[in-house]
Formats: structure tokens, sequence, C-alpha cells
């Protein structure tokens, strides 16, 4: 199983002081990120795209460009590039320049994405919300096939027997499908033989058993055999798990207590917090051990091939987030690959 690291970038006040990182000091920091994550030998770095004040990165390409001249092994994926607002041919030849730049590390997480603000910024409607993604991602993977495409659709300008350059180093760009738990969703991926990354940020990890079984069973009917899994969930190491759990909770609370605003939740609570750090719950918030065991189970009840810790949940100590990373790539990641090759003996 692999294991990895996700981020949004976050730019938020600190909860104490009022502070704000520059926008520059959180891109010199996240750069600083990922190249621990590449010496520690982590499988894969993953960043968002937001168009939001309070996150740093729009094009997640441009920022794993920088990234990939900076790191040798570790692959760099987009978690996730807002399909059905951005152009797929855009997207694919980004990607393909971050493929040539890293020597074929580049990846692709495609979603429609939880927050709809690139909507009106490029000037697409909402009611085409679910049109606009599977009509993109028709074009996306037909360009990862072929030099030379033919396409036609509703929301972008036909191409007529046109070439896309440049073309990445890779045969195809691995193209992942970003899901939150909708079964149409994977329905979608199962059918188009597409790996599923399936984010799970509240809740009993077991909810989600009768979506992964749903996507394994549309894969094999419709002849693409076992496709790869990944879950994505919330996440953060100390020393100890009364520390990680004092340093992780209010930022945590800032961030979802913001979003609920929003989309009219109530505030995160303490009690609330604790829940989701148990094993039924779907925060990765501990002790080295507490996150081998969850990532353990988790690996167990979905069979996963990779997984990936979202640190952070709002802007932390830059310090402690390299602890943190430090922390996984050391003494939790280590542990995990040696049960698991042990499982299989």
């Amino acid at each position: 199983m692999e294991l990895g690291i996700s981020t949004f970038g976050e730019r938020t006040p600190d909860p104490a002081s009022g502070n704000i990182v520059s926008a520059q000091q959180r891109m010199l920091d996240l750069m600083e990120e990922i190249e621990l994550a590449d010496q520690l030998g982590l499988d894969v770095f993953a960043i968002g795209e937001h168009h939001r004040p309070d996150f740093i990165v729009s094009s997640p390409a441009v920022v794993l460009g920088a990234a990939a001249v900076r790191t040798r092994n570790i692959r760099l994926s987009s978690a996730v590039t807002v399909l059905s607002s951005d152009d797929p041919v855009r997207i694919f030849q980004d990607f393909a320049t971050v493929d040539l730049l890293s020597g074929g590390r580049a990846e692709i997480m495609a979603g429609r994405g939880s927050f709809i603000e690139s909507f009106p910024l490029f000037g697409y409607d909402l009611k085409d919300y679910d049109e606009l993604f599977s009509e993109k991602l028709d074009l996306l993977l037909k360009l990862n096939e072929a030099e030379k495409v033919t396409w036609k659709g509703r929301h972008r300008p036909a191409i007529n027997n046109l070439g896309v350059y440049p073309r990445p180093v890779q045969e195809k760009l691995p193209v992942w499908v970003a899901v939150g738990g909708t079964p149409a969703s994977v329905i979608r991926a199962g059918r188009l033989g597409l790996p599923v990354a399936l984010a799970i940020i509240g809740g009993n990890p077991a909810q989600f058993l009768p979506l992964v079984e749903l996507y394994r069973k549309t894969s094999k009917e419709a002849g693409k055999g076992t496709l790869p899994l990944a879950v994505h969930s919330h996440g953060y190491i100390a020393d100890n798990s009364q520390q990680a759990a004092d340093e992780f909770f209010p930022s945590y609370a800032y961030v979802m207590s913001q979003i609920g605003r929003e989309r009219g939740w109530p505030p995160t609570t303490r009690a609330q917090f604790e829940a989701g750090r148990s094993m039924q719950g779907a925060l990765l918030v501990g002790s080295p051990q507490q996150v081998i065991d969850k990532i353990l189970y988790e690996q167990k009840l979905f069979n996963l091939d990779r997984f990936l810790l979202h640190i952070s949940v709002g802007t932390m100590p830059h310090d402690k987030i390299m602890h943190s990373i430090e922390l996984f790539g050391t003494q939790v990641a280590p542990v995990i690959k040696k049960e698991l090759a042990v499982a299989r003996t």
C-alpha cells in the first residue's frame, strides 16, 4: 500500500493570535513539506485546488511543477483538480509538463470539488454541475489515450483531429476520480475503469464499505477487474495522543466551523472532535501508534492500495507540520509497510 500526504495549502488565521502567515511564506513552507516527504521515502504528495482567500493553491500543476524539480522519487498529484470548471486540454498539457519535469511522477486526481467558487469565476452555471464533469472527464481521457483527438461536446468547442502537446513521460497520466460519498460517482469510475480516491472526513469509516463494494461490483461487471482504491482523511501526528489533539483541534475547529457557517452546520465541538479521533471515527489525530492502528484498520476494511493523510486542516505552525510529516515518514509508514509485508507471506 502506498502512503502519502495531501494538503490544500490553507492560509487561515492563527486561532490564538489572529495572525495570518503571508502567501509567499506559506508557499515556501509548502515546498519544504513536499521536499521532506520525498526525503523520508513517502510515496505520494497531493495538492488541492481552491479559489478562496483561505487557500494559496488555485493551480496545483504550477505548484507541483516547482516541487518536481526539488524532489526525486515522490509521486506528485492534484487533490483535486476541479475538472468541471477547467479546460481538459489545458489540464492535460499542464500535468504532462509536470510529468516531464519530474521524470514521470505526475498524476491527476479529478473531481467536481466541494466548493463552488470556480464556477462563476470561469463562467459556468451550477445547474450543469454533473454534466460538466462527465463531459470534461470524457475529453480528458481521450486526450490521455491518443496524441490526436476528435471530440465534440456541449460545454466546450469541438476538436477535429488536433494534436495536444507536450506528451508525458509516462505512456498515460494516471487519472484518479476523487469522490466524497456519492454512489453515482463510484459507478461512473467503475464503468470507466478509473481508480477512486475516497474522502472520508466524517462519520464512521465502516459506513463507506457499501460504497466501496458498489464500486468494485460495478468495475467487475464492466470488465475492468479490481481497480486501485485510495482513502484520504484528515490527520495529524505528534509525540503523544494528548499533544496531537491539543495542537490540532484549534485550527481544525476554526476551519470546520467556518465551513459550517457557510453551509448551515453547527460549530465543531471538542466532543465531536474526540469522537472523530476514536477507532470508529474519521480523524487520524494522535500518536504514531494510534495512526498506525487506524490506517491498518482501514486497509483491512477496504483492502486499500493507497492512504493519504491530510495535514493540516487550517494553518498550523510550520515546525509542527514538519514534525508531523517526519513522524509519519519515520515511525508510521515503516511499521505499516512491514505489517502488510508480513501479512502477505
